[in-house]
């Protein structure tokens, strides 16, 4: 709201007893600050359940020999260790873990895949024991990072499992947001940035960015690149049954590490363009100061000023 800054004299009557002027009402105010300021980078978003880095879901590849006797459903979940698929009705136990099957092991064989293995299995220790045998009962393991949700069965019940062949597609069980940043938009946007997701029932949630993408992609739809990025959700409960639903992003961002701010509503207009503060000087003196803008702060409601002023003053604000 522009305030006007014409000064009203006071009158007093001329003849017998002076009156009174009513008591001046203090102004009021809001302090410049002197800090870190935020911007918002605002992206459409999808929600989708944790994949690889490009957002691909993760295959699972089979190293089991016959024929495919059981296979999982799209949407089933299998947690580490549990039967993912079975092979001449033999089970093919799901391992969590980053190291792909690459040999054959043997009881006291030893290494980081042994521990993987060991660890799904419910044991400890990198060593390959008679115990891990007696745990595969017999069958055989594939790799994949974590508790699996299927999202694509790409072999066939029934046909030869081949070794070195894809079985399925699988992605974690819990949600997150994915979305696409401009390359331009990469300097700004970097993990552990805060962010905010409207849901489509208008609902908002927290959210932090999880991983941003290294190379820009394009997409069939359109030839204009962008960088993935993948944005954790604080209470993925809150979002649970919206599976492939749209959403808002906007991302928190550290826009300037050390400006002077004063509050969006401290800004009045000045006569012939341009924009001041109203700043309160010693013994409640007020003085119209000029500043120039920088960075909005929409989380805030403050902005970057720059002029006559100093961290610690005094502005004139509206009264709520």
């Amino acid at each position: 709201m522009r305030r006007s800054w014409a000064l009203a004299a006071l009158l007093v009557a001329g003849c017998g007893a002076k009156a009174s002027p009513p008591a001046a009402q203090p102004p009021n105010t809001a302090t410049v600050e002197q800090g870190e300021l935020s911007a918002l980078v605002s992206l459409p978003g999808i929600l989708a359940y944790r994949a690889a880095a490009d957002g691909a879901p993760h295959s699972a590849i089979n190293h089991a020999r016959g024929t495919y006797t059981k296979l999982p459903g799209e949407g089933d979940k299998v947690a580490c260790g549990d039967v993912l698929y079975r092979v001449d009705d033999r089970p093919v136990r799901l391992i969590c873990g980053t190291v792909p099957l690459y040999r054959s092991l043997h009881n006291g064989d030893k290494g980081k895949d042994v521990r993987e293995l060991n660890r799904s299995l419910g044991l400890t220790g990198r060593v390959f024991t008679s115990k891990t045998r007696r745990k595969l009962r017999g069958g055989a393991a594939t790799v994949l990072p974590g508790t699996a949700r299927i999202a694509k069965v790409t072999a066939t019940l029934g046909a030869p499992a081949r070794p070195g062949a894809p079985v399925l597609q699988a992605t974690s069980d819990t949600l997150e947001v994915q979305a696409s940043l401009e390359p331009t938009q990469r300097e700004d946007v970097k993990p552990g940035d805060a962010a905010q997701i409207t849901l489509p029932d208008n609902t908002v949630v927290q959210g932090t960015v999880r991983r941003l993408g290294k190379i820009a992609k394009t997409s069939e739809q359109d030839t204009s690149a962008s960088i993935p990025v993948a944005i954790r959700l604080a209470e993925p409960a809150q979002a649970r049954g919206l599976d492939r639903a749209p959403v808002q992003v906007n991302v928190k961002t550290v826009g300037v590490k050390d400006a002077l701010s004063v509050p969006v509503t401290a800004l009045v207009g000045r006569a012939g363009g341009g924009v001041a503060v109203e700043v309160v000087r010693a013994g409640g003196r007020r003085a119209l100061v000029a500043v120039e803008l920088g960075l909005f702060d929409t989380t805030d409601a403050r902005v970057q000023v720059e002029g006559e002023i100093h961290a610690g003053d005094r502005v004139v604000v509206p009264t709520l």
